[in-house]
């Protein structure tokens, strides 16, 4: 199943393709599929949205074999690959490695292929394609 059809399966249901991978756990392959949704994602929800997707996958599984299908949130820690992701994370913190400075503080915005970071009152603005690393991570 391509990410667009993916996709619009699980903005029926109110939430957003985070991002998916395909890993293999103690010798068994693991589709995972991360949704995000503002507020939060319940056990209900990936429920709801496991049922819905697990026929139409295995229709054309992500892998030749046997494999688990898992449907949960990214977290709240988490990694940030693509745009799309940061724009999802727009208002949390991030914490960002890249070839032209590192930074931690607020996501501001998403301009273009520019990241907008506020960093101890300096907003720092970081070129997407210079990011190595970026995560959001919670503050105890």
């Amino acid at each position: 199943m391509d990410d667009l059809k993916l996709e619009a399966l699980i903005e029926d249901c109110e939430a957003t393709l985070y991002g998916t991978e395909l890993v293999k756990e103690n010798g068994k392959d693991i589709y995972r599929i991360y949704i995000f949704k503002k507020g939060g994602v319940t056990l209900e929800l990936c429920s709801k949205i496991t049922q819905i997707i697990s026929p139409i996958i295995d229709l054309n599984p992500p892998v030749n074999g046997p494999y688990f299908l898992e449907v949960s949130s990214p977290g709240l820690e988490r990694k940030i690959k693509t745009l799309k992701q940061f724009e999802l994370s727009i208002g949390e913190l991030v914490d960002i490695k890249s070839d032209v400075q590192n930074c931690k503080g607020e996501l501001l915005r998403v301009e273009g292929e520019n990241i907008v970071v506020k960093d101890s009152d300096l907003e720092i603005v970081i070129p997407f394609a210079a990011i190595n690393r970026a995560k959001t991570y919670i503050k105890w």
